[in-house]
């Protein structure tokens, strides 16, 4: 069986090549019971949030790394995101005559947001022309961080699984073993879907690079969670303004909120508007 719902890096002696492996079925499922997404819509999902779990490594302090995708298809936006717990939530937003058959992630931009709760937001953004969703992660790398990078994303609508390679800058390491690169990134392409859904990791990695020296490091546990709440979504509708808020009420009798993501309903009462205003009560 695969390693379920985890995250694994682990990297080889003597070159500057790490790697991270991850398998997503609980925290898939639990993103799928809350929409009914077309078979393609879900599967394109499925890559990015394993592709999205990949890059969570990459957090080393508490903040929200969100990987996008727009396209000018009949899907128009594919959304994942993960924090430095490996805590995850996606969206899809698409036509009701979506192409069932295929995804073709072309003419779109992919845009790597990394919020840290303490700090500078980043934001990458770069083009991309065509291919898979794996194709545009390495297209993604080379354009914007100059890192080698490959990728293989595999979603069969019930789980996703996904496999990283990159190769850090340069050190004293790279002229223990020139060729590494190019040999351990062709190794890694021989990898099939089953395996990569099915194995577990130590499995797989063993079947891909049992010539190596390779250093399996302890692998972190991935799972669903929505950052939603009744404060945040307080929060949002303050920017609207009191007058605003206090008209909508007065209309429709409370206003209704719906989290995209985790189709949660959060409802304010006029009582609750005045609370997001304390300023009012002193006026």
């Amino acid at each position: 069986m695969s390693s379920a719902d985890t995250l694994q890096r682990f990297s080889f002696d003597h070159t500057d090549i790490r790697g991270e492996v991850t398998h997503l079925h609980l925290s898939f499922q639990e993103i799928l019971k809350r929409h009914t997404y077309p078979k393609v819509v879900a599967r394109a999902l499925g890559e990015l949030l394993a592709a999205t779990s990949l890059l969570s490594a990459n957090l080393k302090f508490p903040g929200r790394l969100t990987l996008q995708i727009r396209l000018t298809g009949s899907i128009t936006l594919l959304q994942a995101e993960t924090d430095e717990q490996g805590q995850l939530r996606a969206i899809a937003r698409y036509a009701d005559d979506v192409d069932e058959t295929a995804l073709s992630v072309t003419d779109g931009q992919m845009i790597i947001t990394i919020e840290p709760d303490d700090g500078q937001k980043y934001q990458g953004i770069t083009a991309i022309e065509g291919g898979n969703i794996a194709a545009a992660m390495e297209e993604y790398f080379t354009q914007s961080e100059q890192l080698d990078s490959r990728f293989w994303l595999v979603c069969d609508g019930e789980q996703a699984s996904g496999l990283m390679l990159q190769k850090l800058p340069s050190s004293h390491a790279k002229s223990e073993d020139p060729d590494a690169w190019d040999r351990i990134s062709h190794l890694g392409s021989t990898v099939r879907d089953d395996e990569l859904l099915h194995l577990d990791n130590e499995t797989l990695l063993h079947r891909l690079y049992h010539e190596e020296s390779l250093r399996l490091y302890p692998s972190s546990s991935v799972r669903f969670f929505c950052t939603c709440s009744k404060d945040r979504i307080g929060n949002a509708l303050h920017q609207l303004g009191y007058d605003e808020l206090t008209n909508i009420v007065a209309e429709q009798g409370k206003i209704a909120v719906t989290c995209e993501f985790c189709q949660q309903s959060y409802a304010f009462d006029q009582v609750q508007i005045d609370e997001l205003f304390p300023e009012k009560s002193l006026q």
